[in-house]
């Protein structure tokens, strides 16, 4: 891992190898994205060291071991801890002290949040919470896949409503009967195309839907 600083402004720091942590810097290397993960339990870093290029046994709630490997040199750091609030919050205010310029951090809990919050951290997600929600949405069958953003705005992939097929997206005024924007469609077979109001929809073809989560499901309820 050696290099100068600027070496380093792209690569990861991931704090913790539980389920999220493993998943998140398995995820950032297949990405091509230098990570080094830290865990201070020898069976995890032992289980994963086979897997990522870097990783290492340390505390990261000491100040002094993360000096040691160098992580004020990162641009990112995620805080995937979620064993202890008072290690995940220990470890925050050791990054936010040497200088990481990204922290993200799982929270366990909203007070949790609010204190990664307050202590400086830029990003804090709620991993559980923001699963169950997806899958409240996609359990229906309605929808084929759904990001929600923090003041309710929502994409989804969805299959196309029986009374769109056929029809161009300005002959059916999606948009002005049910307040959603259709920002792509995906034809069988076909390459992923942005929507236009000449854009016909066919029985099959699956739309990306852009809005507010009550309309998009108003939306997507439709035969």
């Amino acid at each position: 891992m050696g290099g100068s600083r600027n070496s380093r402004e792209d690569a990861v720091l991931v704090c913790g190898l539980g389920r999220f942590g493993a998943a998140t810097a398995n995820a950032l290397a297949r990405l091509g994205h230098e990570v080094l993960a830290v865990d201070r339990d020898p069976q995890l870093v032992q289980e994963w060291a086979g897997r990522l290029t870097h990783v290492v046994e340390a505390d990261t709630t000491s100040t002094e071991a993360l000096e040691q490997l160098g992580c004020s040199e990162f641009g990112i750091a995620v805080v995937s801890i979620g064993t202890s609030v008072e290690s995940s919050v220990l470890t925050a205010v050791n990054l936010v002290d040497l200088g990481v310029k990204q922290i993200w951090a799982k929270a366990l809990t909203p007070t949790h949040g609010k204190i990664l919050s307050r202590i400086g951290v830029h990003h804090v997600v709620y991993p559980e919470k923001d699963a169950g929600t997806r899958v409240a949405h996609l359990v229906t069958g309605k929808l084929l896949d759904y990001i929600e953003f923090d003041d309710g705005f929502a994409i989804v992939k969805m299959r196309a409503p029986k009374e769109t097929e056929g029809f161009t997206l300005a002959e059916s005024q999606i948009r002005k009967k049910y307040g959603v924007t259709v920002v792509g469609v995906k034809s069988p077979g076909e390459d992923f195309t942005y929507a236009v109001a000449g854009t016909r929809v066919g029985s099959h073809d699956v739309l990306i839907v852009s809005g507010h989560s009550e309309l998009i499901e108003k939306f997507a309820a439709r035969p």
